[in-house]
């Protein structure tokens, strides 16, 4: 119980607080080249070529809408193969109007797929470029040019993917250490925020109804002062163990905090999450054993209502209805009122 004070709840939508490295890439291109493409546009409508300058207006348009859609949805996947289709059809279309000085580019754009999507549709553009660059009419100057260039992009391709291979794998296995508490192998609480806030997002929505644990050892100070901390952590990773094996398919816990868990349970009644929050204290008063010998839990709960405006509201109340069934003598839970 010795977590600081939560921070006030943000008035921004999650997905536009927390962008993933795509999106930020996304965001970034589609913004670049819009900027770039419509100032070409501005400099052929001076120049008195009206038509193409709505045909590049168009063009920045098109480019720059997958970025405005991640920036305010933060939904980065459909955008990025969006951009990827419109990157590797605006890059033959310039192949084809310029000729071969617009080759260069050709090793851009493939290497730029695979930062803004997926590996499997970046290699799927790349290799359908690639095959149509021989159509584009005199884009090569001889047979070697043809062959030469080709070879190349075919190996810029083989290269990027490996990269991109890697670099997915390594930023999987990174976000999972970063959501797992390391001792207990839990999700930790930045995890637990993003879940919390998703579910709320549910509820109102009319989409499921949530009940909340929140749940203490009792008198762990005195596991830790008369047995030792690795006494304490074996009894944190213990009860861990309790809980998850309490948990259902559809129902998660996770490590809030020195010896606090949260259970996010899903569950349509206030009876149903007492019911639930007196299984999980049994269970642990029947299983969790110390040096010391049987160690018990307190535990505090609230249903998610419609006055639960973010995350923070409801975990007040359940972790207000924790302080109460410590202070009533520990080993028990409270149920937070409901109604205000």
């Amino acid at each position: 119980m010795n977590e600081p004070p939560l921070p006030p709840a943000s008035t921004k939508p999650d997905s536009t607080r927390a962008r993933d490295f795509r999106g930020d890439i996304i965001v970034l291109l589609g913004t670049t080249t819009g900027l770039v493409i419509a100032a070409f546009a501005l400099y052929r409508w001076i120049n008195g070529q009206h038509f193409m300058a709505w045909l590049d207006a168009a063009i920045a348009l098109a480019v720059a809408s997958p970025a405005i859609y991640t920036w305010r949805t933060g939904d980065s996947q459909r955008a990025g193969l969006v951009l990827c289709a419109l990157n590797s059809l605006a890059c033959l279309a310039v192949c084809w109007i310029v000729g071969p000085s617009a080759v260069g580019w050709v090793y851009l754009v493939l290497l730029t797929n695979f930062f803004i999507t997926e590996r499997r549709p970046a290699l799927l553009a790349n290799l359908a470029l690639t095959g149509a660059l021989w159509l584009v009419p005199d884009l090569f100057t001889d047979r070697f040019h043809a062959v030469s260039v080709e070879v190349t992009a075919l190996l810029a391709t083989v290269f990027s993917f490996i990269f991109a291979s890697h670099s997915q794998d390594d930023r999987v296995q990174l976000q999972q250490m970063a959501s797992l508490d390391a001792l207990t192998g839990v999700p930790n609480r930045r995890a637990m925020e993003n879940v919390l806030t998703r579910a709320v997002a549910d509820f109102h929505a009319g989409r499921c109804c949530y009940g909340l644990v929140v749940l203490d050892v009792d008198r762990f100070k005195e596991v830790n002062d008369l047995y030792g901390h690795s006494a304490g952590d074996t009894a944190i990773a213990d009860l861990a163990a309790i809980l998850r094996f309490e948990m259902r398919k559809q129902d998660q816990v996770f490590r809030f905090g020195g010896e606090e868990f949260v259970a996010l349970l899903e569950l349509d009644t206030r009876n149903d999450l007492e019911a639930a929050t007196e299984r999980l204290r049994k269970s642990v008063r029947g299983s969790l054993r110390g040096p010391g010998g049987q160690i018990t839990i307190s535990l505090g709960a609230a249903m998610l209502t419609e006055h639960d405006k973010t995350w923070h509201d409801w975990f007040s109340r359940a972790d207000a209805a924790l302080y109460r069934a410590k202070s009533g003598g520990r080993d028990n839970y409270v149920i937070a009122d409901d109604l205000f």
